[in-house]
């Protein structure tokens, strides 16, 4: 868990300590108990400590084999909302009451554009090298928030990328290419605008990093830019302003929606 996630700290940690308490109360050590389930003795050890999050079969066995009568197994629920980071759950959150959501990415691919395969391509580069546990944990959330295209109403979705990002190969051929058929697939939903800054643009308001824009149904709004704020989600009206003008900008300079889709079709059809 993260450190500062207090909420996910306590809840990880409680289901731990009812695992325990009730592998005692039948009088099963953790080599035993583990073996009864299927997992080690040293993860049972992590999970009863707090150190680990359990996965759902995992509690699901140790209902079974405890005599537990769907007390452990209903703690599934719990474990689920405190599986992710804070901040993609923060993340999540507010993209799942946006009515209008505006992103531009300047590095990679927007994480709620990107394929199970070219996320865990891109954490799996990252160095210091993650666990694969924490690789696992951070695709999976990532594709949770990809839940926000399945809204009904839908919220109305804006993406600039740079074409840069676009044509690498990332993972290979069959990974990219099936990130450009996702793409080509979100570019032509009726809620979605989706826009790729050509590389022949000599400069542009995006320079200096990425920018999101989230609008709620109240009318209020959070923004947040690398370049801008020092990364901090703002409110104010007009930090929000700055912001909203540099995406016009660059939504402006970018090719437009029907010629981006032209492009990745085109690169869709050379690999």
């Amino acid at each position: 868990m993260d450190p500062d996630d207090d909420w996910g700290v306590a809840v990880i940690a409680t289901v731990g300590r009812q695992l325990k308490l009730r592998r005692e109360a039948v009088g099963l050590r953790a080599a035993e108990f583990g073996a009864a389930i299927g997992y080690g003795e040293d993860l049972v050890y992590k999970i009863e400590g707090g150190k680990r999050i359990p996965r759902p079969e995992y509690l699901d066995r140790a209902d079974e084999v405890l005599s537990a009568g769907g007390l452990l197994a209903a703690m599934k629920e719990d474990v689920k909302r405190v599986r992710y980071p804070k901040k993609v759950r923060d993340l999540a959150q507010m993209e799942a009451k946006a009515v209008e959501i505006g992103v531009y990415e300047c590095n990679s691919i927007s994480g709620l554009l990107q394929t199970p395969e070219h996320a865990r391509v891109l954490f799996e580069a990252a160095q210091p090298p993650y666990s694969e546990d924490e690789v696992e944990r951070m695709v999976a959330a990532r594709m949770a928030r990809q839940s926000v295209f399945d809204r009904d109403p839908a919220p109305s979705i804006s993406f600039v990328l740079e074409e840069a990002p676009v044509r690498r190969p990332l993972g290979g051929t069959m990974v990219w290419r099936r990130q450009l058929e996702r793409l080509v697939e979100v570019g032509r939903m009726r809620n979605v605008t989706l826009q790729v800054m050509p590389m022949h643009c000599e400069t542009h308001s995006g320079l200096d990093g990425r920018i999101e824009l989230l609008k709620f149904a109240d009318g209020t709004a959070v923004g947040r830019s690398d370049g801008a704020f020092s990364n901090r989600p703002v409110s104010d009206l007009r930090q929000l302003r700055i912001l909203e003008l540099r995406y016009g900008t660059i939504r402006a300079q970018a090719l437009p929606p029907r010629e981006s889709l032209v492009l990745i079709e085109q690169l869709l059809g050379e690999t």
